[in-house]
């Protein structure tokens, strides 16, 4: 197939090429072929949220200048760990992430920037130069591309019209008219997919409830496995997408980890794989290979720091409740939803599923190897996503770095309900993950180092991170709040648009 021909982004179709072949030249002929007289610089902040600069196309000269030379921020207002007396930056547009603003009444163009300090060097503590640099020393320690996709979760909520009310936390995968909100999902896709997001699916999750005559519907939507830069990329806008949509139709969205006492939470669960050569290295033979044991190996043992860059307020060790769905120990195990890390379901029987569901089909021979990943289960919607997948990618580097990771793999492997009152002695054995912000920070100042080698985090973003989840003061908040729902609600509301 034409991969041109089937490509849901409409650049694709105007300028005539893939995303990451597009060139300067090519931007420009854009805007003058489609009149378009506005471009946005989009990038992540500190918060995780996108930023937005707009600029107004004067002459052709002022768009060369800007497309060339990027633009001067400020710095110190978008990260806490950059000082007032030194906080210019540019910011300058990466041209494969180039989309058309879907919101704006004017043609509007938008691109992502990457940072760059006064000596136009990147910035060493950006979030997507951290991702970069991640990327890069996995590849070079390991000779392979570390791949990932996210499960991207929000409640939408809206005046409660009482027809077809859903059954309470009954709502995974449940169909029009019980789920509310699927049109809206659909429509959000469709954004998403334009704007460059390659989608797996969407569907209504687990969570729906009714409060104070409004409803919250929980969806997600997933995506496929691409480099992890571009994942990142692709769960930032998509993440801006449905915010927009949402209130441009009279709606609200949240992804913030915890909702409500004894509802589901929203996580943000990454799935990884690892490639060589374009062929991916998951499986051997039919079986999880080395290659990603090693891989878990290295999520077992950073485990409880990568929470300081996936779990990142008070409410999301709301959601990291013991016996409950979200994991808080450190184990790993197939098909398990029990653990920190699953190993999916991965097509591995080698059965041709088409012919059996369909009689008339003749048998054929597809392979799913590539269909093979790994996830990790704790993350959620307050995490900055370019740094959880820079942990996530130097804690995969640690195991394959680690002389004994397979039996470090082996120890943490469990194949049972580790809640079941007959796997107690099994859960007890188990490490489990912080319990607050300030736990994830000391767990980030004990490891620090691993994230700090190859000059991948900054120390001084590692500072910034670590003296921010500490601010929260919160660890005994989940103890003295216990199951106060006002209370609950109370920091909910708070942290209602984290990430």
């Amino acid at each position: 197939m034409d991969a041109l021909n089937y490509s849901c982004r409409s650049l694709v179709d105007k300028i005539g090429k893939m995303p990451r072949d597009f060139t300067k030249k090519d931007i420009i002929n854009l805007v003058i072929s489609e009149n378009i007289r506005h471009i946005n610089f989009q990038y992540p902040a500190g918060d995780g949220r996108l930023k937005t600069l707009n600029f107004v196309i004067n002459d052709a000269d002022y768009l060369d200048e800007i497309l060339s030379c990027g633009e001067r921020v400020d710095g110190s207002s978008l990260f806490t760990f950059i000082e007032a007396n030194n906080s210019d930056l540019y910011v300058v547009p990466r041209f494969r992430t180039a989309y058309m603003d879907p919101f704006s009444e004017l043609p509007t163009l938008n691109m992502l920037c990457s940072f760059f300090n006064k000596d136009g060097e990147p910035l060493a503590s950006s979030p997507e130069y951290t991702l970069h640099k991640a990327c890069e020393a996995f590849r070079k320690s390991t000779g392979m591309e570390f791949q990932a996709m996210g499960e991207l979760e929000y409640y939408v909520i809206a005046p409660d019209d009482e027809c077809f009310p859903a059954v309470d936390q009954k709502g995974y995968h449940e169909s029009a008219p019980y789920a509310k909100f699927g049109e809206f999902r659909q429509l959000c896709m469709n954004y998403i997919a334009q704007a460059g997001g390659l989608i797996k699916y969407g569907h209504s999750e687990v969570g729906n409830f009714t409060l104070d005559g409004k409803i919250y519907e929980q969806n997600e939507i997933e995506f496929l496995p691409t480099n992890a830069e571009e994942a990142a990329e692709q769960l930032a806008i998509a993440k801006w997408i449905i915010r927009n949509l949402a209130y441009q139709s009279g709606l609200d969205v949240t992804f913030a980890p915890k909702i409500t006492v004894g509802k589901a939470g929203s996580g943000m669960h990454i799935h990884f794989r690892v490639v060589k050569d374009g062929i991916n290295q998951m499986l051997k033979d039919g079986e999880l290979s080395d290659d990603a044991k090693r891989a878990i190996a290295g999520l077992m043992m950073m485990a409880p720091s990568i929470t300081a860059f996936g779990n990142t307020n008070p409410t999301s060790y709301f959601r990291l409740v013991p016996h409950q769905e979200a994991p808080t120990n450190v184990c790993w195990g197939d098909r398990n939803r029990s653990v920190l890390v699953r190993v999916p379901l991965g097509w591995t029987s080698k059965k041709d599923l088409c012919s059996q569901a369909n009689p008339g089909e003749s048998s054929a021979a597809y392979d799913t190897s590539q269909k093979q990943t790994v996830e990790m289960r704790s993350p959620d919607g307050s995490a900055n996503v370019y740094l959880l997948l820079a942990g996530l990618a130097v804690a995969c580097r640690y195991g394959f770095e680690c002389a004994d990771a397979l039996e470090i793999a082996k120890k943490t492997y469990v194949n049972v309900n580790i809640h079941k009152d007959e796997n107690k002695d099994i859960l007890e054995s188990l490490s489990v993950l912080p319990d607050s912000c300030v736990a994830s920070a000391d767990c980030l100042a004990e490891q620090r180092a691993v994230y700090e080698a190859e000059g991948v985090f900054a120390p001084a973003m590692i500072d910034g991170i670590i003296a921010g989840l500490r601010a929260f003061d919160d660890r005994t908040l989940r103890q003295d709040i216990g199951g106060d729902q006002e209370r609950i609600l109370e920091l909910v509301e708070k942290y209602f648009h984290c990430g």
